[in-house]
């Protein structure tokens, strides 16, 4: 066999086919790189298919209301939407605050709107919870799910969602592949109304839900238009009790979905096109539309969340976190995120068995390392390494990290080989400023570890794919990409 794989060959050819002149943009074929694929081509003993590059992106993302105090509509939402039963979803924590007394009046001052309640949605879900949700939702016979918490809980509302029509289905059916089948949804899903009470995971715009397959030690989950809610009640109330640590950890997610989302490939880059448009993934590379969100979520992060973290009850931060969580939901679920959260994966699911590190705010007696703050870890040395694939969206990133305008001399200035390593220096100082633990260091691991953490990375292709400059990340050189990365991480 040759020395290059199939995959990365297909790769090589489909990067000759639309490389753009980095002056005008207009697309130009290498034929060195043409030529150097070919040949490997030729080794291979059975023929390869034409590969066609995408060509169009789609934008999905659920109905959105923001107000405050928008919670007490719900149940009329519900009402006018037909409902015969509905299930609501929402963790122990949560079952005791405002919120969810506030969506429980809701329903209650409806007459004829019967609904049960599960409280036993667990933060960070994994296989066992998913499957105790699932099997609560089969036993009833609901019409619709209401969502009240966290993005554990509306992850965990999607799936008891979708097992309920798939009744027959096991959980690895529609998990994503190589983890899963990644089979796709073709049936209609329950409609589901979420009510986020974490400016964060923006789940309430997106078809994506995690989970920890903690038989291999890693998070993973299921993406696909389908399970997006039909409505997501963004309630500035339902924040005001969420402790200072979840705000910030919430917070870092909405800034790496943002900085990620804006980073990844651009969506003609993702190949093979789909032969149908159901197959095309929900996770389609950057495009027009998802910049704009990301952009702006990842501006209101870096203004506002340090604002939320020194003072609590800083009622216009947290609006405006609540804002660009559901914005940066709207960017990542379309474009797609990459390697800090294909990284965290592992992060967070090891900790269970190795370093088994408990983050300070957080009121569990079992180790976490919570979601935001096991994707930030990596996130000064990703994007250091992809500042190369995109010098001019990474150079956009430092400036409003830095706080000045991209046309500041400050900015202008750098060339476009350093713009990486200043990247690094400015979100290292952001996290910091924070309170984030300094690397993987401060939460127990060891440069031993490193590739425990790689093995653990390399089957989240549905996000790495989508990675600039990581190549075949299954191959020889994938795999040193992000031993360097984590290895570049350990301590900052």
């Amino acid at each position: 066999m040759a020395s290059a794989s199939r995959r990365s060959i297909l790769r090589l050819i489909n990067a000759s086919q639309h490389t753009c002149c980095p002056c005008h943009g207009h697309s130009h074929v290498h034929p060195h790189t043409q030529l150097q694929a070919i040949s490997q081509l030729r080794n291979f003993a059975t023929p390869v298919p034409s590969i066609e590059r995408e060509y169009a992106f789609e934008v999905a993302a659920s109905n959105l209301r923001f107000g405050d105090g928008v919670t007490k509509e719900v149940g009329m939402d519900l009402k006018n939407m037909k409902a015969r039963k509905v299930g609501v979803m929402t963790d122990p924590n949560v079952a005791k605050l405002k919120p969810m007394q506030a969506a429980i009046a809701a329903l209650e001052a409806e007459t004829d709107l019967p609904f049960e309640v599960y409280d036993r949605v667990v933060a960070e879900p994994t296989e066992e919870s998913w499957r105790d949700a699932i099997a609560w939702a089969r036993h009833h016979d609901f019409s619709h799910f209401l969502a009240v918490g966290g993005g554990s809980v509306i992850d965990t509302a999607k799936a008891a969602n979708l097992f309920t029509v798939y009744k027959d289905a096991d959980l690895m059916e529609f998990i994503n592949a190589p983890i899963g089948k990644g089979a796709p949804i073709k049936q209609a899903l329950r409609p589901l109304i979420a009510v986020p009470t974490t400016a964060g995971t923006g789940s309430e715009t997106t078809g994506t839900a995690i989970l920890d397959i903690t038989s291999r030690s890693f998070k993973t989950g299921i993406a696909n238009r389908a399970l997006k809610p039909v409505l997501g009640i963004v309630d500035v109330h339902n924040t005001e009790s969420c402790p200072t640590a979840v705000q910030i950890s919430a917070g870092l997610d909405v800034l790496f979905h943002s900085l990620e989302s804006y980073t990844a490939i651009p969506y003609t880059e993702r190949f093979p096109r789909p032969a149908n448009p159901i197959l095309r993934p929900a996770y389609q590379g950057s495009n027009p539309v998802a910049d704009i969100f990301s952009l702006w979520a990842l501006r209101t992060t870096v203004e506002h969340l340090p604002r939320v973290a020194k003072e609590h009850d800083d009622p216009e931060a947290r609006r405006q976190m609540l804002l660009a969580s559901s914005f940066a939901g709207i960017g990542f679920g379309n474009a797609g995120v990459h390697l800090c959260h294909g990284m965290s994966y592992p992060i967070s699911g090891l900790n269970k068995k190795g370093p088994k590190y408990k983050h300070p705010g957080y009121v569990t007696d079992k180790p976490i390392i919570p979601h935001g703050v096991s994707v930030a870890l990596t996130g000064p040395a990703v994007f250091q390494f992809t500042a190369p694939s995109s010098p001019d969206r990474h150079r956009e990133a430092l400036a409003i990290f830095n706080g000045v305008s991209l046309s500041d001399p400050s900015i202008t200035k750098i060339p476009d080989r350093e713009i990486g390593a200043h990247l690094y220096e400015a979100i290292a100082r952001f996290l910091d400023g924070l309170g984030v633990p300094r690397g993987l260091k401060a939460v127990g691991y060891k440069t031993s570890d490193v590739d425990m953490l790689v093995d653990g990375t390399i089957p989240q292709r549905r996000v790495l794919d989508l990675a600039p400059g990581v190549g075949d990340v299954a191959g020889a050189d994938g795999r040193e990409h992000l031993t360097r990365i984590l290895e570049n991480s350990l301590e900052y």
